[in-house]
């Protein structure tokens, strides 16, 4: 149902630590076989374009940061997921925002005929 491509930033993330992996793979399945999600799992972040994806282990959340090719994410065929990071405030976020839009940039040059 809906396309999802992984940064290799994202990759690397996800690549830490088994249990995070596992939940990230099953989440992953959610995002790709689900048109509504709910959203203790994703979440549209405040005055900006990205998503968040937020994977729950050991009393911290992980936070993928994606976007997607369309405003509402129900409505999405697309979302590629660009990075994340360990949240433990809500600073984490504009840093991790920044990150995110060198990376959609970069991605933006390397596939410039998908809409994301």
């Amino acid at each position: 149902m809906r396309e999802v491509l992984i940064s290799e930033e994202c990759h690397k993330f996800v690549e830490e630590e088994q249990q995070v992996k596992k939940k990230f793979l099953y989440l992953l399945q959610i995002l790709m076989e689900q048109k509504i999600i709910h959203s203790s799992f994703v979440k549209k972040l405040i005055n900006t374009r990205f998503y968040e994806l937020r994977i729950s282990v050991k009393n911290e959340y992980r936070i993928m940061i994606f976007c997607c090719d369309h405003e509402n994410f129900n409505e999405s065929s697309k979302a590629i997921l660009l990075n994340g990071f360990i949240k433990k405030n809500k600073k984490d976020y504009k840093k991790a925002i920044k990150i995110a839009e060198k990376l959609i940039m970069k991605y933006k040059k390397e596939c410039d005929e998908q809409d994301i």
